[in-house]
């Protein structure tokens, strides 16, 4: 592997993430941990009793690299440093993952309607026995929203298999009322960090 042309892997079936990487110049080659649908969840990304969203989400990432890094070995694959990176949406303490159905959804955009939350980022590298990490921590104000604007999101389809059951990049885009922090570390990746992180194995944008 060379600065002219880095390599790393990125362990995430995210589409956003990868147009994010893409958008500066990184190569990548993307690492699946579930190649096949009916092995269990390879990492468990259930709240700890107590634990605090910003911990979450910052275990849940070391996870994900461990992980990782343990699957290229068993799998015999050329080594090189791999990304991953972990969102989640907390207000008042709580965390707020992926809605569970459109009516869980729709209490979690009720919560969110007219207040502040924030959405925190970990992204992390992880070669070998090197791991390094970051965390973005962006807060985010949403207009109020009535049913009617709540039930058409949701029927749109887009609350699906996101944190806070919103996209920012998105029509959720059109709620927020005020963005302090990183917007990219809101659709899932904070580019900041990020190339802070490649910047230590090596690995410059082209």
């Amino acid at each position: 592997m060379t600065i002219n042309q880095p390599r790393i892997y990125l362990a995430s079936q995210s589409p956003r993430r990868r147009e994010l990487l893409k958008q500066i110049g990184i190569h990548y080659e993307v690492f699946l941990l579930r190649n096949n649908p009916t092995r269990q969840v390879d990492v468990d990304e259930v709240a700890l009793l107590g634990e605090a969203p910003q911990d979450y989400v910052e275990r849940v990432c070391r996870e994900k690299s461990e992980q990782a890094w343990a699957m290229l070995q068993y799998r015999n694959l050329p080594a090189a440093p791999i990304l991953t990176a972990d969102t989640t949406v907390t207000i008042d303490g709580h965390i707020l993952g992926k809605p569970e159905n459109a009516a869980h959804a729709k209490e979690m955009l009720r919560l969110l309607s007219g207040r502040t939350h924030q959405v925190l980022t970990a992204v992390g590298i992880i070669e070998g026995e090197h791991y390094v990490s970051r965390l973005s921590s962006t807060r985010i104000t949403f207009a109020s929203l009535d049913e009617a604007r709540i039930n058409q999101y949701v029927a749109s389809g887009e609350a699906n298999d996101k944190a806070g059951s919103y996209g920012i990049q998105g029509r959720a885009g059109a709620f927020v009322t005020q963005l302090e922090g990183s917007y990219s570390g809101v659709v899932g990746l904070p580019l900041f960090e990020t190339v802070e992180l490649l910047n230590t194995f090596g690995i410059m944008p082209s």
